[in-house]
């Protein structure tokens, strides 16, 4: 689907035709489960959200503002709605993971020693060592975060990145090579 056709397709949209939702849907279904799917390595969770993403669009649709690279615009929607999805649903799995952690560490003092992760190498090397992409995804600036999403999420390249951020292209290279040096301190490639 090429920029006229989705501009013509979110026009019918916000007019209320259905047949303009179909036609997006068709094109762009896969492209938005895979951006989902990166971010939530679930397949229903993924599956959910991107039903919901389809929802969204058709409410959103009069927010859409025509030149400014829809595939980008479409890009991180998804991956800010998948990312609210984390958020909500993860609260809960980390508050109890922090008070299993809390408990073993008000164990461990009542015993009166040091974890082995402690006398091992210290607890810095630990948590690095431990990191989920999501969590190591969390140490980029929101800019630099949403820039690695478009480039490998996304598949954009930096020129349409910098059109649909509207920043300078080095500014986008420059950020992407920072947030990949930080990506790579924490463990990955």
């Amino acid at each position: 689907m090429n920029e006229h056709q989705f501009e013509d397709a979110v026009a019918r949209m916000v007019r209320k035709d259905k047949t303009g939702l179909k036609e997006i849907y068709e094109a762009y279904v896969g492209y938005i489960y895979r951006i989902v799917y990166e971010v939530l390595q679930n397949r229903e969770n993924a599956e959910d959200v991107t039903s919901d993403f389809f929802i969204k669009l058709w409410e959103k649709a009069w927010q859409f503002t025509p030149g400014n690279g829809h595939r980008g615009y479409l890009a991180v929607m998804a991956r800010n709605q998948a990312v609210d999805y984390l958020r909500k649903y993860r609260k809960e799995e980390l508050t109890a993971l922090l008070q299993d952690i809390e408990s073993e560490t008000e164990e461990e003092k009542r015993a009166g020693h040091f974890s082995a992760q402690s006398r091992e190498g210290g607890v810095e090397e630990t948590v690095v060592g431990e990191m989920s992409v999501d969590q190591a995804l969390s140490t980029l600036k929101p800019g630099e975060r949403q820039i690695v999403s478009l480039k490998v999420l996304g598949g954009l390249t930096f020129r349409e990145i910098a059109k649909t951020l509207g920043i300078p292209m080095g500014t986008v290279t420059w950020k992407y090579q920072n947030a990949i040096k930080k990506l790579r301190r924490c463990g990955y490639e």
